[in-house]
């Protein structure tokens, strides 16, 4: 079944920058082969659900063999059967719906 993830991982006792942690998750995503977007505060990821909770899985792993000691993890997850669904689709969608309501200059 294929899902797409917003998630959130915040590694607990690194101090307060995070982005060498950020950094190493997004690594484990472009290893994986899945499609993601990093934004201010998560990343988007879409693809098969086990490969993509196996990827989750992973940032756990590789930020705790860096010595991170606790890790909290937000995510938020969709899944569709009426159709087909992605990233770009539904950025595409509002895109759309954006330039249908706004006045035309002239």
């Amino acid at each position: 079944m294929k899902v797409i993830l917003d998630f959130s991982v915040v590694p607990l006792g690194v101090g307060v920058s995070v982005s060498e942690h950020v950094a190493a998750c997004q690594r484990v995503l472009e290893e994986a082969g899945l499609e993601h977007r990093m934004h201010a505060y998560g990343t988007n990821v879409e693809g098969e659900w086990d490969e993509v909770m196996a990827a989750v899985k992973r940032c756990h792993e590789v930020l705790h063999a860096a010595g991170v000691p606790r890790i909290s993890t937000s995510i938020r997850l969709g899944t569709r059967t009426d159709r087909d669904h992605s990233l770009q689709a539904k950025l595409d969608s509002v895109q759309q719906k954006l330039a249908a309501t706004r006045p035309r200059s002239g």
